[in-house]
Protein backbone atom coordinates (compact mmCIF):
# COMPACT_ATOMS: atom_id res chain seq x y z
CA UNK A 1 0.00 0.00 0.00
CA UNK A 2 1.07 3.52 -0.65
CA UNK A 3 -0.21 6.88 1.27
CA UNK A 4 0.75 10.07 0.22
CA UNK A 5 1.57 13.26 2.43
CA UNK A 6 2.97 16.79 1.88
CA UNK A 7 4.86 16.08 4.92
CA UNK A 8 5.63 13.29 6.41
CA UNK A 9 7.42 13.86 10.23
CA UNK A 10 9.02 10.89 11.97
CA UNK A 11 9.11 11.51 15.61
CA UNK A 12 6.32 12.86 18.06
CA UNK A 13 8.37 15.34 20.29
CA UNK A 14 9.01 19.32 20.52
CA UNK A 15 10.88 18.59 17.13
CA UNK A 16 8.21 17.04 15.58
CA UNK A 17 5.07 18.91 16.76
CA UNK A 18 6.49 22.28 16.23
CA UNK A 19 7.34 21.71 12.80
CA UNK A 20 3.88 20.02 12.42
CA UNK A 21 2.11 22.74 13.67
CA UNK A 22 3.87 25.27 11.50
CA UNK A 23 3.31 23.73 7.90
CA UNK A 24 0.08 22.11 8.36
CA UNK A 25 -1.52 25.12 6.96
CA UNK A 26 -0.40 24.32 3.66
CA UNK A 27 -0.84 20.54 3.04
CA UNK A 28 -1.51 17.40 4.63
CA UNK A 29 0.71 16.21 7.18
CA UNK A 30 1.63 12.35 8.10
CA UNK A 31 3.34 12.35 12.14
CA UNK A 32 4.60 8.84 12.87
CA UNK A 33 5.74 7.38 16.27
CA UNK A 34 6.76 4.24 17.30
CA UNK A 35 4.93 4.16 20.49
CA UNK A 36 2.47 6.65 22.39
CA UNK A 37 2.57 10.44 20.99
CA UNK A 38 3.74 11.71 24.55
CA UNK A 39 6.33 9.25 25.09
CA UNK A 40 10.17 10.91 23.96
CA UNK A 41 12.78 12.74 25.44
CA UNK A 42 10.60 15.93 25.40
CA UNK A 43 8.08 14.43 27.58
CA UNK A 44 10.84 13.53 30.01
CA UNK A 45 13.14 16.95 30.06
CA UNK A 46 12.84 18.55 33.97
CA UNK A 47 14.73 21.74 33.72
CA UNK A 48 13.26 23.69 30.75
CA UNK A 49 13.95 26.08 27.81
CA UNK A 50 16.66 28.81 27.82
CA UNK A 51 16.14 32.29 26.61
CA UNK A 52 17.37 35.69 28.26
CA UNK A 53 13.75 36.84 29.24
CA UNK A 54 14.68 40.03 31.56
CA UNK A 55 16.34 43.28 31.30
CA UNK A 56 18.91 42.30 33.41
CA UNK A 57 19.83 38.98 31.18
CA UNK A 58 20.78 39.14 27.19
CA UNK A 59 21.10 37.42 23.91
CA UNK A 60 24.85 38.29 24.27
CA UNK A 61 25.78 36.64 27.56
CA UNK A 62 23.50 33.68 26.34
CA UNK A 63 25.56 33.19 23.34
CA UNK A 64 28.75 33.98 25.61
CA UNK A 65 27.54 31.10 28.09
CA UNK A 66 26.94 28.71 25.07
CA UNK A 67 30.19 29.60 23.17
CA UNK A 68 31.99 28.28 26.88
CA UNK A 69 30.34 25.25 26.80
CA UNK A 70 30.90 24.18 23.51
CA UNK A 71 34.57 24.42 23.94
CA UNK A 72 35.19 26.07 20.64
CA UNK A 73 32.93 23.18 18.05
CA UNK A 74 29.97 25.37 18.40
CA UNK A 75 28.53 27.02 15.11
CA UNK A 76 28.78 31.63 15.61
CA UNK A 77 25.57 31.70 13.04
CA UNK A 78 23.61 29.28 14.62
CA UNK A 79 24.63 29.91 18.29
CA UNK A 80 23.58 34.14 17.53
CA UNK A 81 20.69 32.95 15.50
CA UNK A 82 18.93 30.96 17.81
CA UNK A 83 19.48 32.38 21.45
CA UNK A 84 18.78 36.06 19.96
CA UNK A 85 15.36 34.28 18.63
CA UNK A 86 15.38 32.73 21.99
CA UNK A 87 12.47 34.92 23.33
CA UNK A 88 10.43 35.33 20.31
CA UNK A 89 10.28 31.41 19.55
CA UNK A 90 9.47 30.75 23.43
CA UNK A 91 6.98 33.26 23.21
CA UNK A 92 5.91 30.74 19.96
CA UNK A 93 5.46 27.91 22.77
CA UNK A 94 2.81 30.15 25.10
CA UNK A 95 0.86 31.42 22.21
CA UNK A 96 0.60 27.28 21.14
CA UNK A 97 -0.54 26.81 25.19
CA UNK A 98 2.73 25.90 26.88
CA UNK A 99 1.77 27.50 30.57
CA UNK A 100 5.13 28.27 32.43
CA UNK A 101 5.51 28.97 35.86
CA UNK A 102 5.33 32.27 36.78
CA UNK A 103 4.59 34.47 40.59
CA UNK A 104 3.63 38.17 40.32
CA UNK A 105 2.99 38.26 36.62
CA UNK A 106 6.62 37.66 35.71
CA UNK A 107 8.08 34.19 34.99
CA UNK A 108 9.98 32.02 36.98
CA UNK A 109 13.67 31.75 36.30
CA UNK A 110 16.14 29.13 37.00
CA UNK A 111 19.64 29.16 36.72
CA UNK A 112 21.38 26.29 35.74
CA UNK A 113 25.27 25.26 35.58
CA UNK A 114 27.05 27.04 32.92
CA UNK A 115 24.99 29.69 32.51
CA UNK A 116 25.61 33.32 33.99
CA UNK A 117 21.90 34.42 34.72
CA UNK A 118 18.58 33.34 35.96
CA UNK A 119 17.05 32.21 32.36
CA UNK A 120 15.61 28.97 32.09
CA UNK A 121 11.80 29.02 32.23
CA UNK A 122 9.95 25.67 33.70
CA UNK A 123 6.78 24.39 34.27
CA UNK A 124 8.05 22.57 38.22
CA UNK A 125 10.29 20.19 37.61
CA UNK A 126 7.95 18.50 34.54
CA UNK A 127 8.70 21.17 31.23
CA UNK A 128 8.48 18.67 29.02
CA UNK A 129 5.57 16.86 30.04
CA UNK A 130 3.65 20.11 29.92
CA UNK A 131 5.07 21.32 26.33
CA UNK A 132 3.97 17.94 24.95
CA UNK A 133 0.29 18.66 26.30
CA UNK A 134 0.10 21.50 24.93
CA UNK A 135 1.20 20.69 21.49
CA UNK A 136 -0.64 17.00 21.27
CA UNK A 137 -4.38 19.33 21.80
CA UNK A 138 -2.97 21.84 18.82
CA UNK A 139 -2.12 18.74 16.50
CA UNK A 140 -4.99 16.79 17.14
CA UNK A 141 -7.59 19.73 16.51
CA UNK A 142 -5.45 20.58 13.28
CA UNK A 143 -7.38 18.86 10.32
CA UNK A 144 -4.39 18.83 7.99
CA UNK A 145 -2.63 16.67 10.72
CA UNK A 146 -2.39 13.11 11.29
CA UNK A 147 -1.21 11.17 14.03
CA UNK A 148 -0.06 7.29 13.84
CA UNK A 149 0.96 6.00 16.81
CA UNK A 150 2.79 2.65 16.62
CA UNK A 151 4.27 3.39 13.48
CA UNK A 152 8.13 3.19 13.31
CA UNK A 153 10.24 4.01 10.04
CA UNK A 154 12.58 1.70 8.90
CA UNK A 155 14.36 3.25 6.16
CA UNK A 156 13.93 6.52 3.85
CA UNK A 157 13.37 6.52 0.11
CA UNK A 158 15.17 8.19 -1.75
CA UNK A 159 16.37 8.74 -5.63
CA UNK A 160 19.76 7.35 -5.09
CA UNK A 161 18.59 4.42 -3.61
CA UNK A 162 16.08 3.94 -5.95
CA UNK A 163 18.71 4.20 -9.06
CA UNK A 164 20.76 2.12 -7.29
CA UNK A 165 17.86 -0.63 -7.08
CA UNK A 166 17.88 -0.24 -10.54
CA UNK A 167 21.60 -0.46 -11.99
CA UNK A 168 21.28 3.56 -12.56
CA UNK A 169 23.65 6.37 -11.93
CA UNK A 170 22.64 8.11 -8.64
CA UNK A 171 21.95 12.34 -8.77
CA UNK A 172 24.86 14.18 -7.76
CA UNK A 173 22.40 15.50 -4.85
CA UNK A 174 20.09 12.83 -3.43
CA UNK A 175 16.40 13.67 -2.78
CA UNK A 176 14.45 11.92 -0.23
CA UNK A 177 10.62 10.81 -1.72
CA UNK A 178 9.52 9.40 1.69
CA UNK A 179 9.78 6.43 3.85
CA UNK A 180 8.82 2.76 4.27
CA UNK A 181 6.98 2.77 7.71
CA UNK A 182 6.06 -0.79 10.06
CA UNK A 183 2.86 -0.81 11.75
CA UNK A 184 3.82 -2.23 14.90
CA UNK A 185 0.37 -3.71 15.59
CA UNK A 186 -0.43 -5.75 12.49
CA UNK A 187 3.62 -6.23 11.09
CA UNK A 188 2.73 -4.47 8.19
CA UNK A 189 4.86 -2.19 6.07
CA UNK A 190 3.61 0.99 3.99
CA UNK A 191 5.07 3.14 1.50
CA UNK A 192 4.77 6.78 2.85
CA UNK A 193 5.32 9.20 -0.17
CA UNK A 194 6.37 12.77 1.10
CA UNK A 195 7.02 15.88 -1.16
CA UNK A 196 9.02 17.04 2.81
CA UNK A 197 10.55 14.47 5.22
CA UNK A 198 11.42 15.79 8.85
CA UNK A 199 13.47 13.43 10.88
CA UNK A 200 12.87 14.06 14.73
CA UNK A 201 13.49 11.08 16.38
CA UNK A 202 15.49 12.39 19.04
CA UNK A 203 18.48 10.90 20.67
CA UNK A 204 20.29 7.38 21.26
CA UNK A 205 20.74 7.40 25.01
CA UNK A 206 20.00 3.64 24.56
CA UNK A 207 22.84 2.51 22.88
CA UNK A 208 24.34 2.77 26.65
CA UNK A 209 23.84 0.44 29.56
CA UNK A 210 22.51 3.20 32.00
CA UNK A 211 20.82 5.94 30.41
CA UNK A 212 17.81 8.66 31.81
CA UNK A 213 16.43 8.14 28.63
CA UNK A 214 13.44 6.16 27.71
CA UNK A 215 13.48 2.99 25.89
CA UNK A 216 12.83 3.93 22.33
CA UNK A 217 15.60 6.53 22.30
CA UNK A 218 17.96 4.47 20.03
CA UNK A 219 18.60 6.59 17.18
CA UNK A 220 16.67 5.77 14.42
CA UNK A 221 16.60 9.06 12.51
CA UNK A 222 20.40 9.32 12.76
CA UNK A 223 20.82 5.61 11.70
CA UNK A 224 18.03 6.10 8.54
CA UNK A 225 20.03 9.30 7.21
CA UNK A 226 23.22 7.75 7.75
CA UNK A 227 21.95 4.63 5.74
CA UNK A 228 20.89 6.76 3.16
CA UNK A 229 24.13 8.51 2.92
CA UNK A 230 24.10 11.75 5.08
CA UNK A 231 26.41 13.15 6.84
CA UNK A 232 26.76 12.19 10.88
CA UNK A 233 28.75 14.53 12.72
CA UNK A 234 30.10 14.71 16.45
CA UNK A 235 28.97 11.87 18.08
CA UNK A 236 31.41 11.19 20.41
CA UNK A 237 30.11 13.84 22.27
CA UNK A 238 27.83 12.57 24.45
CA UNK A 239 26.36 13.95 27.14
CA UNK A 240 26.30 12.11 30.49
CA UNK A 241 23.89 13.72 32.73
CA UNK A 242 25.91 13.67 36.12
CA UNK A 243 22.68 12.93 38.46
CA UNK A 244 20.69 10.14 37.49
CA UNK A 245 18.56 8.47 40.90
CA UNK A 246 20.67 5.94 41.98
CA UNK A 247 18.30 2.57 43.23
CA UNK A 248 17.93 -0.96 42.25
CA UNK A 249 14.33 -0.25 41.68
CA UNK A 250 14.71 2.92 39.24
CA UNK A 251 14.87 3.08 35.74
CA UNK A 252 16.29 6.15 33.89
CA UNK A 253 15.27 8.73 36.38
CA UNK A 254 16.30 12.22 35.95
CA UNK A 255 17.47 14.22 38.77
CA UNK A 256 17.25 17.59 37.36
CA UNK A 257 20.02 20.46 36.84
CA UNK A 258 17.98 23.13 38.37
CA UNK A 259 18.21 21.37 41.73
CA UNK A 260 22.08 22.33 41.81
CA UNK A 261 21.19 25.80 40.58
CA UNK A 262 19.25 25.86 43.41
CA UNK A 263 22.13 25.46 45.50
CA UNK A 264 22.49 21.79 45.67
CA UNK A 265 25.68 20.31 47.74
CA UNK A 266 27.20 17.17 45.65
CA UNK A 267 28.60 15.02 48.54
CA UNK A 268 30.27 11.44 49.25
CA UNK A 269 28.54 9.10 51.96
CA UNK A 270 30.74 10.64 53.95
CA UNK A 271 29.23 13.87 53.80
CA UNK A 272 32.50 15.93 51.94
CA UNK A 273 32.34 17.76 49.48
CA UNK A 274 34.44 17.34 46.39
CA UNK A 275 33.27 19.11 43.41
CA UNK A 276 35.66 21.96 44.83
CA UNK A 277 38.63 20.11 43.91
CA UNK A 278 37.68 19.81 40.34
CA UNK A 279 36.44 23.58 39.27
CA UNK A 280 35.81 26.83 41.14
CA UNK A 281 32.34 26.76 39.79
CA UNK A 282 31.83 23.63 42.10
CA UNK A 283 28.32 22.44 41.41
CA UNK A 284 27.74 24.49 38.92
CA UNK A 285 30.34 23.59 36.64
CA UNK A 286 28.77 22.50 32.75
CA UNK A 287 27.67 18.84 33.25
CA UNK A 288 31.03 17.41 31.47
CA UNK A 289 32.96 18.79 34.14
CA UNK A 290 30.73 17.76 36.85
CA UNK A 291 30.08 14.24 35.67
CA UNK A 292 33.80 13.26 35.11
CA UNK A 293 34.20 14.40 38.99
CA UNK A 294 31.53 12.20 39.94
CA UNK A 295 33.17 9.08 37.89
CA UNK A 296 36.29 9.95 39.09
CA UNK A 297 35.48 9.61 42.89
CA UNK A 298 33.32 6.58 42.50
CA UNK A 299 36.14 5.03 40.75
CA UNK A 300 39.00 6.34 43.63
CA UNK A 301 36.70 5.81 46.65
CA UNK A 302 34.95 1.89 45.22
CA UNK A 303 31.30 3.75 46.09
CA UNK A 304 28.35 2.80 44.02
CA UNK A 305 26.76 6.68 44.25
CA UNK A 306 27.36 10.22 45.51
CA UNK A 307 25.02 11.84 47.41
CA UNK A 308 22.98 15.65 46.14
CA UNK A 309 21.86 17.24 49.15
CA UNK A 310 19.12 19.54 48.93
CA UNK A 311 17.76 19.42 52.58
CA UNK A 312 18.56 23.02 52.45
CA UNK A 313 15.86 24.47 51.20
CA UNK A 314 13.58 23.47 52.98
CA UNK A 315 10.56 20.72 53.29
CA UNK A 316 7.65 23.32 51.77
CA UNK A 317 10.60 25.33 49.14
CA UNK A 318 11.47 21.77 47.80
CA UNK A 319 8.38 20.09 47.69
CA UNK A 320 6.72 23.28 45.78
CA UNK A 321 9.70 23.68 43.27
CA UNK A 322 10.55 20.20 42.81
CA UNK A 323 7.24 18.00 42.78
CA UNK A 324 7.96 15.65 40.28
CA UNK A 325 11.18 14.59 42.13
CA UNK A 326 9.99 14.92 45.19
CA UNK A 327 7.49 12.35 44.82
CA UNK A 328 9.62 10.03 42.54
CA UNK A 329 12.21 9.06 44.91
CA UNK A 330 9.43 9.09 47.94
CA UNK A 331 8.60 6.43 45.80
CA UNK A 332 11.81 4.44 46.60
CA UNK A 333 11.57 5.27 50.01
CA UNK A 334 13.71 8.79 49.78
CA UNK A 335 12.27 11.75 51.58
CA UNK A 336 14.92 14.07 50.01
CA UNK A 337 13.52 16.58 52.32
CA UNK A 338 15.16 15.12 55.07
CA UNK A 339 17.86 13.06 53.05
CA UNK A 340 20.29 13.32 50.19
CA UNK A 341 19.23 11.67 47.08
CA UNK A 342 21.81 9.22 45.74
CA UNK A 343 22.61 9.22 42.26
CA UNK A 344 25.10 8.45 39.34
CA UNK A 345 25.78 9.91 35.92
CA UNK A 346 24.15 8.23 32.89
CA UNK A 347 24.10 8.65 29.08
CA UNK A 348 21.56 11.64 29.02
CA UNK A 349 22.25 13.73 25.60
CA UNK A 350 23.76 13.40 21.96
CA UNK A 351 25.64 16.78 20.64
CA UNK A 352 26.05 15.36 17.41
CA UNK A 353 23.76 13.33 14.51
CA UNK A 354 22.77 14.21 11.35
CA UNK A 355 24.63 17.70 9.36
CA UNK A 356 22.00 20.28 8.65
CA UNK A 357 22.14 23.89 7.38
CA UNK A 358 20.60 26.82 8.75
CA UNK A 359 17.51 25.43 7.87
CA UNK A 360 17.52 22.53 9.34
CA UNK A 361 18.16 20.63 6.24
CA UNK A 362 20.36 17.11 5.78
CA UNK A 363 22.67 16.26 2.82
CA UNK A 364 19.62 15.08 1.42
CA UNK A 365 17.15 17.23 -0.76
CA UNK A 366 14.25 17.95 1.35
CA UNK A 367 15.17 15.84 3.77
CA UNK A 368 15.30 18.26 7.45
CA UNK A 369 16.43 16.87 10.73
CA UNK A 370 15.37 18.56 13.84
CA UNK A 371 15.96 18.12 17.85
CA UNK A 372 18.37 16.04 19.34
CA UNK A 373 18.42 13.78 16.18
CA UNK A 374 20.56 16.65 14.00
CA UNK A 375 23.96 18.20 14.22
CA UNK A 376 23.19 21.73 13.86
CA UNK A 377 26.17 23.56 15.69
CA UNK A 378 24.13 24.62 18.17
CA UNK A 379 26.04 22.69 21.14
CA UNK A 380 29.43 22.56 20.04
CA UNK A 381 31.41 19.45 22.31
CA UNK A 382 29.29 20.18 24.93
CA UNK A 383 25.32 21.18 25.16
CA UNK A 384 24.63 23.89 27.63
CA UNK A 385 21.78 23.34 29.79
CA UNK A 386 18.29 23.75 29.03
CA UNK A 387 19.19 24.67 25.20
CA UNK A 388 18.00 21.61 23.52
CA UNK A 389 14.45 22.18 23.81
CA UNK A 390 15.35 25.99 22.51
CA UNK A 391 16.81 24.41 19.45
CA UNK A 392 14.52 21.87 18.57
CA UNK A 393 11.86 24.88 18.88
CA UNK A 394 14.01 26.97 16.69
CA UNK A 395 14.81 24.82 14.04
CA UNK A 396 11.66 23.37 13.69
CA UNK A 397 10.29 27.13 12.88
CA UNK A 398 12.83 27.75 10.05
CA UNK A 399 13.20 24.29 8.58
CA UNK A 400 8.96 24.75 8.47
CA UNK A 401 9.48 27.71 6.70
CA UNK A 402 12.15 26.27 4.56
CA UNK A 403 9.89 23.78 3.15
CA UNK A 404 6.58 25.66 3.05
CA UNK A 405 8.38 28.38 0.78
CA UNK A 406 9.77 24.87 -1.29
CA UNK A 407 6.55 22.90 -1.38
CA UNK A 408 5.03 24.53 -4.59
CA UNK A 409 8.48 23.39 -6.75
CA UNK A 410 8.56 19.48 -5.56
CA UNK A 411 6.86 17.42 -7.32
CA UNK A 412 5.05 14.68 -5.37
CA UNK A 413 5.66 10.84 -6.14
CA UNK A 414 2.93 8.25 -5.90
CA UNK A 415 5.17 5.14 -7.71
CA UNK A 416 7.48 3.99 -5.11
CA UNK A 417 7.15 0.57 -4.71
CA UNK A 418 5.90 -1.53 -2.03
CA UNK A 419 7.94 -2.82 0.73
CA UNK A 420 9.97 -6.24 -0.40
CA UNK A 421 10.14 -8.59 2.35
CA UNK A 422 12.06 -11.16 -0.12
CA UNK A 423 11.98 -14.62 1.34
CA UNK A 424 11.86 -13.60 4.47
CA UNK A 425 10.36 -15.73 7.69
CA UNK A 426 8.92 -15.45 10.80
CA UNK A 427 11.64 -15.17 13.53
CA UNK A 428 12.18 -18.01 15.54
CA UNK A 429 14.77 -16.48 18.37
CA UNK A 430 14.05 -13.32 19.81
CA UNK A 431 16.70 -14.06 22.12
CA UNK A 432 19.23 -13.21 19.62
CA UNK A 433 18.08 -9.87 19.39
CA UNK A 434 17.63 -9.46 23.08
CA UNK A 435 21.24 -10.50 23.45
CA UNK A 436 23.34 -8.21 21.22
CA UNK A 437 20.97 -5.80 22.40
CA UNK A 438 22.65 -6.11 25.73
CA UNK A 439 26.12 -6.91 24.48
CA UNK A 440 26.22 -3.05 22.52
CA UNK A 441 25.17 -1.53 25.53
CA UNK A 442 27.37 -3.01 27.82
CA UNK A 443 30.34 -2.53 25.67
CA UNK A 444 29.63 0.54 24.53
CA UNK A 445 29.23 1.64 28.27
CA UNK A 446 32.60 -0.43 29.27
CA UNK A 447 34.13 0.87 26.08
CA UNK A 448 33.05 4.59 25.27
CA UNK A 449 31.66 5.97 27.90
CA UNK A 450 32.66 8.53 30.10
CA UNK A 451 36.79 8.27 30.08
CA UNK A 452 37.96 6.62 26.89
CA UNK A 453 41.19 5.30 25.61
CA UNK A 454 42.19 3.88 22.19
CA UNK A 455 42.17 0.47 23.76
CA UNK A 456 38.96 0.66 24.77
CA UNK A 457 37.64 2.33 21.46
CA UNK A 458 39.30 -0.57 19.55
CA UNK A 459 37.99 -3.31 20.71
CA UNK A 460 34.45 -1.39 20.70
CA UNK A 461 35.11 -1.45 17.05
CA UNK A 462 35.94 -4.86 16.88
CA UNK A 463 32.64 -5.81 18.77
CA UNK A 464 31.07 -3.76 16.31
CA UNK A 465 32.00 -5.05 13.22
CA UNK A 466 31.37 -8.57 14.80
CA UNK A 467 27.50 -7.38 15.86
CA UNK A 468 26.81 -5.74 12.72
CA UNK A 469 27.44 -8.66 10.81
CA UNK A 470 25.17 -10.99 13.05
CA UNK A 471 22.25 -8.13 12.25
CA UNK A 472 22.60 -7.74 8.97
CA UNK A 473 22.25 -11.64 8.63
CA UNK A 474 19.30 -11.78 10.68
CA UNK A 475 17.38 -9.08 9.68
CA UNK A 476 17.09 -10.10 5.95
CA UNK A 477 16.60 -13.74 7.00
CA UNK A 478 13.69 -12.57 9.14
CA UNK A 479 10.58 -10.46 8.64
CA UNK A 480 11.31 -6.97 10.37
CA UNK A 481 10.11 -6.28 14.09
CA UNK A 482 10.09 -2.94 16.10
CA UNK A 483 12.56 -4.58 17.79
CA UNK A 484 14.86 -6.05 14.85
CA UNK A 485 14.58 -2.25 13.77
CA UNK A 486 15.80 -0.89 16.70
CA UNK A 487 18.50 -3.40 17.24
CA UNK A 488 19.86 -2.69 13.55
CA UNK A 489 19.53 0.83 13.85
CA UNK A 490 21.57 0.94 17.85
CA UNK A 491 24.23 -0.81 16.33
CA UNK A 492 24.53 1.71 13.57
CA UNK A 493 24.70 4.28 15.76
CA UNK A 494 27.46 2.65 18.25
CA UNK A 495 29.14 2.64 14.64
CA UNK A 496 29.03 6.46 14.21
CA UNK A 497 30.18 7.11 17.77
CA UNK A 498 33.42 4.76 17.96
CA UNK A 499 34.29 6.01 14.91
CA UNK A 500 33.74 9.63 15.55
CA UNK A 501 35.61 9.08 18.34
CA UNK A 502 38.58 7.80 17.16
CA UNK A 503 39.15 10.30 14.74
CA UNK A 504 39.18 13.05 17.71
CA UNK A 505 42.82 12.49 18.99
CA UNK A 506 42.69 14.92 22.06
CA UNK A 507 40.42 15.54 24.75
CA UNK A 508 37.81 18.33 24.13
CA UNK A 509 34.32 19.30 25.98
CA UNK A 510 32.34 15.69 26.48
CA UNK A 511 34.80 13.55 24.69
CA UNK A 512 37.79 12.66 27.35
CA UNK A 513 40.54 10.14 26.86
CA UNK A 514 43.30 8.96 28.81
CA UNK A 515 45.86 9.02 25.72
CA UNK A 516 45.29 12.61 24.35
CA UNK A 517 44.30 14.35 27.59
CA UNK A 518 44.76 17.69 26.34
CA UNK A 519 42.48 19.91 24.24
CA UNK A 520 44.86 20.67 20.41
CA UNK A 521 43.57 23.23 18.42
CA UNK A 522 43.94 20.94 15.53
CA UNK A 523 40.99 19.14 15.98
CA UNK A 524 39.05 22.33 16.14
CA UNK A 525 36.69 20.86 13.53
CA UNK A 526 33.87 18.03 13.51
CA UNK A 527 34.39 14.66 13.12
CA UNK A 528 32.10 13.40 10.25
CA UNK A 529 31.30 9.99 9.20
CA UNK A 530 29.42 8.99 5.86
CA UNK A 531 28.26 5.91 4.57
CA UNK A 532 29.92 4.95 1.00
CA UNK A 533 28.12 3.31 -1.58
Amino acid sequence: MVESCDFLVIGSGLAGLRFALEVAPHGKVVVVTKRAMDEGNTRYAQGGIAAAWTQDDSWEDHERDTLVAGAGLCRREVVARTVREAKERVSELIALGVGFDSSGGAYDLHIEGGHSSRRVLHAKDATGAEIMRALLERAKAHPNIVLREGHMAIDLITEGWLARRQNDLPPARDRVLGAYVLDTGTAEVTTISARVTALCTGGAGKVYLYTTNPDIASGDGIAMAYRAGARVANMEFVQFHPTCLYHPEARNFLVTEAMRGEGGILQLESGERFMGRYDARKELAPRDIVARAIDAELKRTGDDCVYLDMTHLGASALVEKFPNVYATCLQFGIDITEKPIPVVPAAHYFCGGVVTDLAGETDIRNLFAIGETACTGLHGANRLASNSLLEAASFAYHAGRAAIDRLPSIPARADLPPWDPGKASQPDEQVVISQVWDEIRRFMWNYVGIVRTNRRLARARMRIDFVQDEIQRYYWDFAVTGDLVELRNLATVAQCVVDCALQRRESRGLHFTLDYPDADKRFIADSVVQRRF
